[in-house]
């Protein structure tokens, strides 16, 4: 049985990045290795083993191309409201929380936010399939 470990995106500042992953998920950094051309930053938080890897390669000024693959990374948090009130106040600029119902029921209620570098990231509440 595999076991989902870790995903990885580039980023071109590492002190923006690890910045706003601590503030908006409260990650911290578990491990960072520093090679010749590139660095990699492992970030989690008690919550879960899953871990987010920053790749900063050295040298890189331009933003990275996410083309049209890339869709996002998703958490669940315990009370959305609270969350989106807190990103509003740290300046994340979180979209609006939406309600999205299947079949007349509640299927999911989130909010996206955009981390520094421009990847997607659906904050949702604690609920059914996502606990």
């Amino acid at each position: 049985m595999a076991k989902a470990i870790h995903t990885m995106v580039r980023v071109l500042d590492e002190h923006r990045s690890v910045d706003f992953y601590k503030k908006a998920f409260g990650l911290d950094v578990a491990d960072r290795y520093d090679f010749d051309d590139f660095t990699l930053v492992y970030m989690r938080n008690p919550e879960t083993d899953f871990e987010v890897e920053l790749t900063v390669n050295k040298g890189r000024t331009e933003p990275y191309d996410h083309g049209d693959a890339y869709g996002h990374l998703a958490l669940a948090v315990d009370n959305l409201e609270v969350e989106h009130a807190r990103f509003k106040e740290l300046g994340l600029n979180p979209r609006d929380i939406v309600a999205f119902e299947r079949d007349g029921a509640l299927m999911a209620k989130f909010f996206f936010v955009e981390d520094p570098d421009g990847y997607k990231i659906e904050v949702l509440q604690k609920h059914g399939r996502y606990k």
